[in-house]
């Protein structure tokens, strides 16, 4: 179960990624209790929303979604157009932002960043383990 994936030729927005998201939650947090399945929906609905803005800001475009239960993991999958794999930086008071993608690694139990011909996909897990 899960959300489908958009193609190139769909326009993937952060909302529609934060409701499909939400959606492919659903049987993972049936076995938990209310306040385990309201932090994994937060820490799951950060990373999915992060992940897209990246792509929107710094990719190119989202070129491909999914949201997929796989085992005990919600797997977020964003796909782009740019082969550049996201970078962490000290974090700069001086200068907005900067703290998305370690938030991002802090958050999913593994992330991953494989390039392709035509630009990246990066998919960050999250488990329900880490939340009972």
């Amino acid at each position: 179960m899960g959300a489908p994936e958009a193609s190139d030729t769909e326009r993937y927005t952060c909302a529609q990624v934060r409701t499909d998201t939400s959606e492919a939650l659903v049987p993972l947090c049936a076995d938990l209790t209310e306040q385990q399945a309201r932090r994994l929906r937060e820490d799951a609905l950060l990373v999915a929303s992060e992940l897209a803005s990246n792509a929107l800001r710094h990719g190119g475009g989202i070129a491909r979604y999914s949201a997929r239960v796989r085992g005990g993991a919600l797997v977020v999958e964003v796909s782009d157009h740019s082969p550049q794999a996201p970078l962490l930086r000290p974090h700069d008071p001086a200068v907005p932002g900067g703290f998305g993608w370690m938030m991002v690694n802090n958050l999913a139990r593994t992330v991953t960043v494989e390039a392709h011909e035509r630009g990246k996909t990066i998919r960050a897990a999250l488990d329900t383990a880490s939340y009972r």
